[in-house]
Parts: structure tokens; C-alpha cells; sequence
């Protein structure tokens, strides 16, 4: 609702937009309804692809269809480990009532995992499931993000299980990503994100780029 009321504003001012709509979070809404889905950490790539495009001298709808086909590519999975506070509420906004509990993303399945081995293996189910498989020989790009207060050595070590696991399926890793991109305060966990790469997206994904979050020369 935000976003369209943004874009009616800047109408008024006879400037054309157009919208983006991302639907990666897999557990929240089955792939039969997967236009219910939110949309979350594949952003980033659609952020950047599009840049990218944008560089590149496209107008406004080949911008526009580029970044909407990254953000097709995408699907993400979160585990959180603890609730974060909206600084007005005062208060968590969801409990964890066990240790061994993580909650997946914002769906009502809970599921116990003991290690990070088993938060890894979770993800790579989720998110190269039969919506968007993953077999040998394709291009993927992984993002392995922190919810916010995650320490980068906890995402590292879940990066090298993630790689494992699609080096073992034959799948090409490019451009990975481990660090705070989409974050929820602050929040203990981690979300998965896979983007599968087709030729163009994978030209553009790897543009020379100079921001606070990506710089790639």
C-alpha cells in the first residue's frame, strides 16, 4: 500500500514509475499461492540487477522487467532465534518458548534444530525445492544474511555447510554473500536467499558497483 501510494505521489508530479513485486519468503504462503508470499532479503538482488540495468542506459521498462525477473528468481527462507522489539512497542514481538525452537520466518511451523548443520540443510530445502530446483551445471548466487544480531562468524560457518551442500549438487556458486543486508533490528538469526541465474542476470549481478552495502569493482 506504501509503495503504491509513493508511486500515485509522484504521478501527480508527471513522473512515470513503475512497481516491483518480490514474493521469496517460501514459508510464508505454499507454492500453489505463491502470489501471496512477501517479499524479502531477494530484494537485494533486485536491487542491484536493476542498478545495474538502470548503468547500462535501459529505459524504465526494460529496467522494470529485468529486475521484476530477478526478484522471480529468488526464494528465501528465515530461521529466527529470537524476537526483535519494535522500539514503540516496548516489547518482543513473538516468544520462543524452548531453546531448541526456531521459528521459520513468519509462517506457524516450528521446527527443533540443535545445530547449524540442520539450520543449513532446512534452508537448502526450502529454497531449491521443486519451485526453483537446483541441478547440476546451473548458476546460483546464495546470500546468507543476518537478521541483525548474528555475528559474521555464525553466517560464515553456515555459508560453508550452504556451499557443501550445492557444491555437491553440481551447482555453480556465484557472487556469494554473507553479511547484514536485510536486517530486523535486532534479531537473533539468519535468512537464507538463492537466486538462480540465467546470462543476463548473471552479467548484471556482477557490474562494477560502489554503495554502502555492495561494492564490486
Amino acid at each position: 500500500m506504501n509503495f503504491d501510494m509513493a508511486g500515485d505521489l509522484v504521478e501527480f508530479d508527471d513522473i512515470t514509475c513503475s512497481t516491483v513485486v518480490l514474493a521469496d519468503d517460501v514459508a510464508s504462503a505454499p507454492p500453489e499461492e505463491r502470489e501471496k508470499r512477501r517479499g524479502v532479503a531477494g530484494m537485494v538482488y533486485a536491487f542491484k540487477i536493476a542498478g545495474a540495468a538502470a548503468e547500462e542506459g535501459r529505459d524504465l521498462d526494460a529496467v522494470t522487467s529485468v529486475a521484476q525477473k530477478a526478484a522471480d528468481a529468488c526464494r528465501s527462507v528465515g530461521v529466527a532465534l529470537s524476537p526483535c522489539t519494535v522500539p514503540q512497542a516496548g516489547k518482543p514481538t513473538f516468544e520462543i518458548n524452548t531453546a531448541s525452537a526456531m521459528f521459520l520466518s513468519r509462517s506457524s511451523r516450528r521446527l527443533l534444530a540443535t545445530t547449524t548443520i540442520e539450520e543449513a540443510d532446512i534452508a537448502i530445502a526450502a529454497t531449491s525445492g521443486v519451485t526453483n530446483p537446483t541441478m547440476a551445471g546451473d548458476h546460483v548466487s546464495i546470500m546468507v544474511n543476518s537478521l541483525g544480531a548474528t555475528p559474521p562468524e555464525e553466517l560464515y560457518i553456515l555459508y560453508r555447510i550452504v556451499k557443501q551442500r550445492l557444491d555437491a549438487a553440481g551447482a555453480t556458486i556465484v557472487m556469494p554473500l554473507v553479511g547484514r543486508y536485510a536486517t530486523s533490528m535486532e534479531m537473533s538469526g539468519v535468512s537464507f536467499t538463492l537466486c538462480k541465474l540465467d546470462d543476463e542476470l548473471e552479467t548484471l549481478l556482477k557490474a562494477p558497483c560502489d554503495c554502502e552495502f555492495w561494492r564490486v569493482g
